[in-house]
Parts: C-alpha cells; structure tokens; sequence
C-alpha cells in the first residue's frame, strides 16, 4: 500500500457488521486480480521493493505478511492474507514508491503487473473502477493523514528550535553576566581577560594599545563621610564617564574596589594624555548630591601596550604609574616611562 488509508466495512450473509480494512479485497476483486496475476512464494526478509524504486507491479497476500516501512515518521504497516499494497504502480505506472516492503513470515503473493491491470481494466472495467475508486479514496485520506503529520512534526519542530534560541540568548546573558560587573554594568576580570584573548582577531592598523589605571580618590573618606549608598554612587557615575570616553574599539571596565581600566587604541602619547586628561575633567565637573564633602576626582595611570609583555606587565607599569599621582595629591596623571 502507497499511502495510510481508513478502514471499510462489509454486511455479512447473516446480517452482521464486518471491519474490512481498507487494503483486503472484495471477493469479486480478489478473484479477478489473482485471474490476471502470478502467484509465487515469499520468503521472510525478502525485499519486494525498497522506498523510491520505481514501482512496476501490485502485490496481492496469500499467505504470510508483509511490513512496510515508511522511514517518514509513520509506524511501519504489517498486512497480511487478502491484503494488497503497491497498487498505484499498476494505475498511473512507473510510480516511486512511498515505502520499503519485506516480507514478514513464509508465504505466497499474487503480483500483479501493469498490463496484467490494464487487460482486467478492458475485461471487467466496472470491476477495476470500482477497485481505483476505493483505493484513490483511501490513498487520499492517506496523504491528508500524512500532510497533518507532517504538519504537526514542523510545529513541534518550530517549537524545539524556539525553545534552542530563548536557550542561546539565555546562554549569551548569563556568560554576559558573568563577564560584568554587577554595580556598574563595565566588564569585570574576566570580561578583560576575555577581551585580551581576542585582541589578535583586531590589527591595530597604525594604532597603539594602551591602558589607563583609573582611582577614585579619597575613595574610604566618601564611604566615611557620606555612606556606602553615595560611595556605590560615585562608582556608578566614574563607570559612566568611562563608558562614554570609551571608543567602538576599547574596554572600559572594573577590576575591584574603586579601580577601573581603561583598555584603548591612540594614535601617539599626545593622543593617549588628551583622553585621561579628557577624563579627568568630566569627573571633576560632575556634582553627585549624595557626596557630603568636596567634588569627585580620580588619579589615572598609563602605559603603553609593548610586546614582548601580557597584562600583568602592563598592569605593573600603570599601577606604578597611577601610584605616583596618588602620591603626588590626586587629580592628575602619569605615564610609565
């Protein structure tokens, strides 16, 4: 059988209902199917045909069963004596079967050709009307089971690929959270790290790396004085002023405490001392009504990335740095030599 058709029914001599499925034959069909056909034997995990193979005949069970298979997401069918399958070969000829057909159990078949069904078509074609008739119906309730299934297995399908993205996006935010710095938002430690990693995907194309060390000054007398909410706000407001310095190109982020970096590509020293001095002012005119005491300032430390070094060398040469501003009272800054 090419298709998952309905079941039939017959009125037995005695008045009885009788389930006929949809591929066992009326007597009369039987008869004047196997009048046309040959009958041979059949042997278990004989292949009658495989799914694709462009079908020339019908089979008719005699004895024995036969399991289609249909490799589609349907169950495999088993039929078994007064069944038939594989009838559209003989209708419309040279058909691609839909299914892969092995016998079962020991048995015999009655195969039908395509001129054989088409000398029964001549000799009794009320007979062989009937027959394509019915069988047409059921291999048109087939396809539309078919279609639904099919239907049913995209939108579980669509489903499952929804369910794969909200699962990637997922992913994404808790790896970006991850990499961030709950307070601020900037990257924390291992967004740095992260980002380092990547630096050799970006040529620097005339540019230099470098890094600037950012303190707030005075950072334990603002928590002292005005409390640990206007300290967490000061944090918030420098991470801001970082952001909006920060080029498409470079990372701004938060390594702990009151330190930030600044990881940025500038064209010489001149270009580098323009944007930590460019910094500096845009904190100091900031007024943050939570702060008790005088306005924010922040120290700065730079260095330029050479190779051969790595961050911890780079981070060395600009902690020295920002320390001497530090020492130096604050509000400035320096530049490894």
């Amino acid at each position: 059988m090419d298709a998952v058709p309905n079941t039939d029914h017959r009125v037995s001599e005695s008045g009885d209902l009788v389930i006929r499925s949809p591929t066992e034959l009326t007597p009369a069909e039987r008869e004047a199917l196997v009048a046309v056909g040959v009958v041979r034997a059949s042997l278990p995990g004989e292949h009658l045909f495989l799914r694709g193979d462009a079908g020339q005949s019908m089979y008719l069970i005699e004895v024995g069963e036969v399991r289609l298979t249909f490799d589609d997401g349907q169950s495999d069918k088993v039929l078994g004596p007064g069944q038939y399958f594989g009838e559209l070969a003989v209708f419309i000829g040279q058909h691609q079967r839909y299914a892969s057909a092995v016998v079962e159990s020991a048995g015999a078949l009655c195969e039908i050709t395509r001129p054989a069904f088409q000398t029964l078509l001549h000799s009794d074609p009320v007979l062989a009307a009937q027959f394509m008739q019915r069988s047409f119906a059921y291999l048109v309730a087939g396809e539309h089971q078919l279609v639904l299934s099919l239907k049913r297995r995209n939108e579980d399908l669509m489903q499952t690929l929804d369910t794969l993205r909200q699962t990637r996006s997922e992913l994404s935010v808790a790896q970006q959270l991850v990499r961030s710095d709950d307070l601020t938002g900037l990257s924390n430690r291992r967004g740095l790290y992260r980002f380092l990693d990547e630096l050799i995907r970006y040529p620097l194309a005339g540019e230099h790396l470098a890094v600037l060390l950012v303190d707030i000054d005075h950072f334990k007398r603002i928590n002292d004085i005005s409390g640990h909410l206007a300290g967490d706000s000061a944090l918030r407001a420098v991470a801001d002023e970082l952001r909006r310095h920060a080029g498409p190109m470079d990372l701004p982020c938060r390594l702990g405490g009151d330190e930030f970096a600044l990881v940025l590509r500038v064209a010489d020293e001149g270009d580098l001392a323009n944007r930590a001095l460019g910094l500096m002012a845009a904190v100091r005119s900031m007024r943050l009504p939570s702060l008790l005491h005088k306005q924010l300032t922040i120290s700065i430390g730079g260095t330029f990335c050479t190779d051969p070094g790595g961050w911890s060398t780079w981070y060395s040469l600009a902690d020295a740095s920002l320390y001497e501003a530090k020492r130096a009272g604050g509000d400035r800054w320096r530049l490894a030599s």
